[in-house]
């Protein structure tokens, strides 16, 4: 070494620091050596409000502790789970609110062109009715009374959950983009005072320039630049993936918890609930003999006994008041069952699928027009009329419209050949009992799942008319159209409490006994970085 500095100057030296420090940057290309036009460093991705990190990994699905039921609908299988965030909580009343009151005030139910929008959120109150019970207080105030804001949202369907996380997407994406100094601080007001359409993620990211129904000029931040406008792009890092419903797979993985024990016997898929040990009971010395959960302890017992209740509540009770499990979530055991993305189906197919299992998928692509632009309609709500006659919100004004996938876009393809694949690999065709049979003239069962098709149509004049399946052949209820709800509630007995248990209900329905809760995609790196040397880069 001494002979090679013998024959440098100091100039030499001085280009190859130089050289070295332009390598070490972010913005220089490991690839070409050129200077990048921005930084492309990035440091771990933000944690949304009201998210917790679900560090991914594998674990034992479906494997239940007691099936006194005989169901046999979730047969053990090893899953593995990429890392995702997961609501801390059930959604609230005072969450959902929120939702409800933001959509009165952009689309008035006053104005003909917006009937129906803020209608369509609204949860169903009824659903505390029963025949045998006076629950008429809960109809009136269960989710408008300030008393009842931190306990979980219910009467919600299955679309009324997607739409509440889609509008908490863009709400949340919208605040980060005005802290960033893409947006200015007036951006977010603009739409509750009439003056142009609400934001939306997917809109801006596809067609910046028609973001606030063609208003975004006027309403740039900081970082706009001699009246050119600047919009923010995936490749900044600032916009987060959506907030929607969990796969019933990461749902039943969160719930179990096994970060918080790694037994061998828990990692192999035999902790009973969300919660350490076997029992119901806190075995802890500060709240020995309290109940770790809200559910129904047995016939006519809600809650226990006046003056010493077991789990704090007959219906259900605040979102926090049982203990968070080891994922620091709250009420993945009793309160209220969830609603999960997945679409039922008596057997996993495993076989096909051991990474991030999920059955509904429904592949889309924006619709384009003439000109070969996607396609937004600026002005226009598209309703989607739901087989029990209530109405859907399917795109609101300023969103991108959506078609399916054709023989095009999959052509040569091998991973996906449709874009509908609810259906797919649900069994064998041939073993249904009334496979190919003749259900009437010119007509054939060739569907593993006959379940009733109910349908609701409009007539001229604007009337709903209902029709109902009045077939004889059906034999299940059991389609494409029933969806996964997980976890026990207030109404369930302990039995449904273990997180491997399922059940189902169509997805247009709602009960007082189903909530929700939404989650987001972790992108990058499986674990939370905290400046992190790679494994395979550590030094002694």
């Amino acid at each position: 070494m001494k002979i090679f500095f013998r024959y440098l100057n100091i100039t030499t030296i001085s280009i190859l620091l130089l050289g070295f420090a332009a390598c070490s940057k972010s913005n220089i290309s490991r690839g070409t050596g050129w200077e990048l036009d921005k930084d492309n460093s990035f440091k771990d991705q933000e944690t949304a409000p009201g998210l917790v990190f679900i560090e991914g990994g594998t674990f034992t699905k479906g494997k239940v502790q007691d099936d006194v039921m005989r169901d046999w609908n979730n047969a053990p299988t090893q899953q593995n789970v990429m890392s995702f965030y997961m609501d801390e909580t059930e959604v609230t009343n005072k969450m959902y609110i929120e939702y409800v009151e933001y959509l009165k005030k952009v689309y008035p139910p006053e104005k003909p062109e917006f009937k129906g929008v803020y209608e369509s959120a609204l949860p169903d109150t009824l659903v505390w009715r029963g025949r045998l019970s006076y629950n008429e207080d809960l109809v009136v105030n269960y989710f408008r009374h300030p008393a009842y804001g931190e306990f979980p949202v219910v009467g919600v369907n299955w679309f009324q959950a997607n739409s509440y996380a889609k509008w908490r997407t863009d709400r949340v994406n919208e605040l980060g983009l005005e802290r960033e100094g893409y947006l200015s601080d007036e951006a977010k007001e603009a739409p509750l005072d009439g003056q142009s359409n609400v934001f939306s993620t997917e809109t801006y990211l596809r067609r910046p320039e028609l973001t606030y129904g063609g208003q975004i000029d006027s309403l740039q931040g900081k970082n706009q630049k001699d009246s050119i406008s600047v919009f923010a792009s995936v490749s900044d890092g600032i916009i987060l993936p959506g907030y929607r419903l969990p796969t019933e797979t990461e749902w039943e993985y969160a719930a179990q918890a096994q970060s918080g024990d790694r037994e061998y016997n828990n990692y192999k898929g035999r902790k009973k609930y969300p919660w350490d040990g076997e029992y119901t009971r806190d075995k802890d010395k500060r709240g020995v003999g309290d109940q770790l959960a809200n559910f129904k302890n047995s016939k006519g017992d809600y809650g226990g006994i006046a003056g010493w209740s077991d789990d704090g509540g007959a219906i259900t009770v605040q979102t926090k008041f049982h203990p968070p499990n080891s994922f620091g979530l709250y009420g993945m055991g009793g309160n209220v069952a969830e609603w999960v993305a997945d679409v039922y189906r008596p057997i996993i197919e495993d076989s096909r699928s051991d990474f991030n299992y999920f059955r509904g998928n429904v592949f889309t692509k924006p619709l384009r027009g003439p000109d070969g632009k996607i396609t937004i309609d600026t002005d226009n709500v598209e309703f989607e009329i739901l087989p029990n006659g209530k109405k859907y919100a399917k795109t609101l004004p300023g969103e991108i419209k959506k078609t399916a996938i054709d023989k095009d876009d999959t052509y040569l393809r091998t991973n996906f050949n449709k874009s509908d694949n609810r259906s797919y690999r649900d069994g064998d065709l041939a073993s249904s009992r009334q496979f190919d049979q003749n259900i009437g003239e010119n007509e054939k069962q060739k569907k593993m799942y006959n379940a009733p098709e109910n349908a609701v149509k409009t007539n001229d004049q604007g009337e709903l008319i209902k029709e109902y399946d009045t077939s004889n052949y059906k034999s299940t209820l059991i389609s494409d159209e029933v969806r996964v709800y997980k976890g026990g509630s207030w109404k369930d007995r302990a039995y449904w409490l273990d997180p491997a248990q399922r059940r189902f209900l169509p997805q247009y329905l709602a009960t007082d006994f189903i909530g929700f809760r939404c989650a987001m995609s972790r992108v990058g790196s499986n674990t939370i970085s905290q400046n992190k040397t790679p494994k395979n880069k550590r030094t002694k």
